[in-house]
């Protein structure tokens, strides 16, 4: 607590030892470029010192929000519907507008609430535009970065290494001059903004900002105005003007939005509130996390909403609304089969191209991916290209216990293979995780492990997988494991693990006799008793018994993983795991059960692995993982299938196991080794190499390099190197690999991110 008064003393002070800068009474125009750049570089540094503190100066808060928007289409085609999201559009339409009202509340450190009380507006479908909208609605200004990690502030530490800045004008009297500050990037880039600052001098607080910048599609300007000076509301936002526009493939689209914010409740924030909830975890963050509203429960009421809008709708707003409601009445008036018809044709279009949910009552509902989704087609140099489409069923039971059903099918067109999954879940005891789990679906082909003899045998400069037979097995599996969670952080997973292999391609045995002059053929055997008859060598059956079309594994399995320091947030009686500041270990185990199953033999699977994100500034992190895993048994037949080194057929988009996958290794390694140990190493940060290159830095969000390793016996090491960049569209990456120290090939890897970002 003392250490806490002293710093705020030393806030103190410094505000008091400011050296008086200008001294004008009237607004002054500014005419010297270099006398403003250096002004505004000292005015900067004093705004971003106290910028840390007025970020957190807020503890909580609780508040009355309205949000008025418009959408004018001013140019439009057939491709228009191929946006995913895109609300119905009405024939002839061009203007839509919504209202809603509702709660937010705030909790520090930067957690919201927004409920939704109340709508009015010309489509029920609006805010499907982008549902991304409220978070322009309550910026925190004073923070390192805007619209969560998107944007780079201009008030980061290292703002001057993003941005420059000048001196607009300054008015004002002596004791309270405000500042107009612009601020321009260094460079282009999607996630630098420009605009200007309105500050005021000694308490350096913002009275307004002002930015442009590009989110995905969506290029917006934001307007924010902040409470006054000495007010509880003096670092926060009482209004925001968003006016955005959006274009794609010949469709133009405008729209603004103003939101209004009424507080009821403000609580400062103090260094010790966490302390005084002694009795609570530090980890539980649910009384700070966003709870979603159900849209179903929105008042629709016209009459209402009317006596709660605090600005009157312009006479255009009320031109928009009188056409709206003049059009649903004619509409009603149409006949119901040509609008069943129009409307059957629409909901295929919507299934073609957007996500959607099927509600059956009390029985669930089922949430599907588009059929027609570049977003799930990909492209890597070990694998090929790739689709994936995935169904979704929910159904949430008393005491918020959940069944999540995921049917996914699969096919890779280079290997021309067919995948397909059932995945169930049914969270039982959701205060601990606690849920029962059933994985149904077909795998990877893979060979046995009598193969592994023969490539031990191999030396490592001769080797070569062409000239290796190898007999593919189709894997059908079925897993069943029990989760709980028995402390914050630590996992137990108890299962069993079938798996049944049948041949790619069934084997026939043929006997050949040795041929003498006597013997043409089978059908030419001389009589017995012949001199000429030939000797046939001993045959024992029993050989046969080796040689088998379908093998069967029967497997219980044991996972413990500990992931320490886990935050988390209770959905009512749901325990929803967030993030930790520490790394994530795990222990697999599993051991086959032999003459359980028709078929069956005994094997033991043991692995490790160790995975940590760490934050190293703003938005750059480091992800680094290491992995081990061995058979440790083995006397009998058995396929080297590991849980946590698998090869990937179909897509993987950025956000890829951490970094942990190999992008040219050839599949036949996965299953070549009874023991293998890998590590990864990746740097992400949004400017790297791209920014040197000015023309089209702007449309690259993320950068990441690559270091992959992996040990196994021919493979002493195995080593890949890589570059890639993420943007709105898609994702690529460049890959070099190196075998036992010697140059192997470069590749690349491609997935569409339209829309999913």
């Amino acid at each position: 607590m003392k250490q806490e008064r002293l710093k705020r003393f030393v806030y103190i002070l410094i505000i008091l030892l400011l050296p008086v800068g200008m001294c004008a009474k009237k607004r002054v125009s500014l005419s010297s470029s270099d006398w403003e750049t250096r002004m505004a570089d000292s005015l900067m540094s004093r705004v971003i010192f106290f910028a840390p503190m007025y970020e957190e100066a807020v503890g909580a808060y609780k508040a009355e929000i309205y949000v008025k928007g418009r959408i004018n289409i001013r140019k439009q085609n057939f491709l228009l519907r191929f946006w995913p999201s895109i609300f119905r559009l009405r024939k002839g339409v061009r203007e839509y507008m919504m209202e809603a009202y509702g709660d937010l509340n705030y909790t520090s450190p930067d957690h919201y609430d927004h409920r939704i009380r109340s709508v009015a507006g010309t489509t029920s479908e609006f805010w499907q535009m982008d549902h991304r909208l409220p978070e322009y609605f309550h910026i925190n200004v004073y923070s390192s970065s805007l619209l969560g990690d998107k944007l780079i502030s201009p008030l980061s530490p290292n703002a001057h290494k993003y941005y420059k800045f000048r001196v607009d004008s300054v008015w004002g009297p002596d004791y309270q001059r405000e500042y107009k500050i612009r601020f321009m990037p260094r460079s282009k880039s999607f996630q630098l903004v420009g605009g200007y600052f309105v500050v005021t001098e000694n308490v350096w607080s913002i009275r307004e900002m002002r930015f442009a910048g590009r989110s995905e599609w969506f290029a917006a300007t934001v307007l924010l105005r902040m409470g006054e000076v000495g007010e509880a509301d003096e670092f926060l936002p009482v209004s925001c003007n968003v006016d955005g526009y959006f274009g794609l493939l010949g469709n133009k689209i405008d729209g603004d939005y103003t939101a209004l914010l009424d507080y009821k409740e403000i609580t400062p924030r103090f260094p010790l509130q966490d302390e005084q909830n002694e009795d609570k975890s530090r980890y539980d963050l649910t009384s700070s996390y966003i709870l979603r509203c159900d849209t179903n429960a929105y008042v629709r009421d016209t009459a209402t909403f009317n006596k709660l809008r605090p600005i009157p709708l312009s006479p255009h707003e009320k031109v928009l609304y009188a056409d709206f409601f003049s059009l649903n009445d004619s509409v009603s008036k149409k006949k119901k089969s040509k609008n069943k018809h129009l409307q059957f044709w629409g909901e295929v279009g919507d299934a073609l191209i957007n996500d959607y949910t099927i509600n059956f009552a009390k029985l669930g509902s089922i949430r599907c991916s588009p059929l027609v989704n570049p977003l799930l087609i990909s492209y890597s140099g070990s694998n090929g290209i790739s689709y994936r489409q995935q169904f979704k069923y929910n159904r949430l039971f008393p005491g918020d216990r959940l069944l999540h059903i995921v049917p996914q099918i699969g096919y890779n067109f280079t290997r021309k293979e067919f995948y397909w999954s059932v995945n169930t879940d049914f969270g039982y005891w959701p205060r601990k995780r606690a849920a029962f789990h059933i994985n149904i679906g077909n795998g990877n082909r893979i060979y046995s492990s009598d193969v592994l003899d023969e490539l031990k045998a191999m030396p490592d400069s001769l080797f070569n997988f062409d000239k290796i037979h190898l007999d593919y097995f189709k894997d059908l599996y079925f897993r069943l494991r029990h989760t709980w969670e028995i402390v914050n952080g630590l996992t137990l997973d108890v299962g069993l693990s079938i798996h049944r292999r049948t041949e790619v391609e069934r084997s026939n045995f043929e006997f050949i006799f040795p041929e003498t002059p006597a013997v043409k053929s089978i059908g030419n055997i001389p009589d017995e008793g012949s001199d000429d008859t030939p000797v046939i060598p001993a045959f024992d059956p029993s050989v046969l018994k080796r040689f088998r079309h379908a093998y069967n594994s029967f497997a219980p399995r044991v996972v413990l993983t500990w992931t320490p320091g886990q935050y988390y947030y209770m959905d009512g009686d749901r325990k929803v795991n967030l993030y930790s500041n520490y790394p994530t270990i795990s222990v697999d185990w599993e051991r086959g059960i032999g003459d359980v199953l028709p078929n069956s033999g005994t094997y033991e699977r043991i692995e490790l692995d160790y995975q940590h994100q760490i934050p190293i500034g703003l938005m750059r992190n480091i992800y680094y993982r290491l992995g081990w895993g061995k058979f440790t048994n083995q006397k009998e037949l058995y396929f080297v299938d590991f849980a946590n080194f698998s090869r990937h057929n179909l897509p993987v988009g950025w956000n890829d196991e951490i970094g942990g996958v190999f992008q040219l290794l050839d599949g036949r390694w996965y299953n070549s080794s009874r023991e293998y140990f890998r590590a990864h190493l990746m740097y992400e940060a949004p400017f790297l190499l791209m920014r040197h290159l000015m023309k089209y830095t702007q449309y690259v969000l993320n950068e990441r390099l690559y270091f992959n390793a992996l040990v196994v016996p021919h493979l002493k090491p195995y080593l890949e190197i890589g570059y890639g960049i993420g943007t709105h569209i898609f994702d690529f990456g460049v890959f070099a690999s190196f075998a036992n120290w010697d140059y192997q090939e470069i590749g690349c890897k491609f997935t569409f991110e339209l829309f999913n970002r």
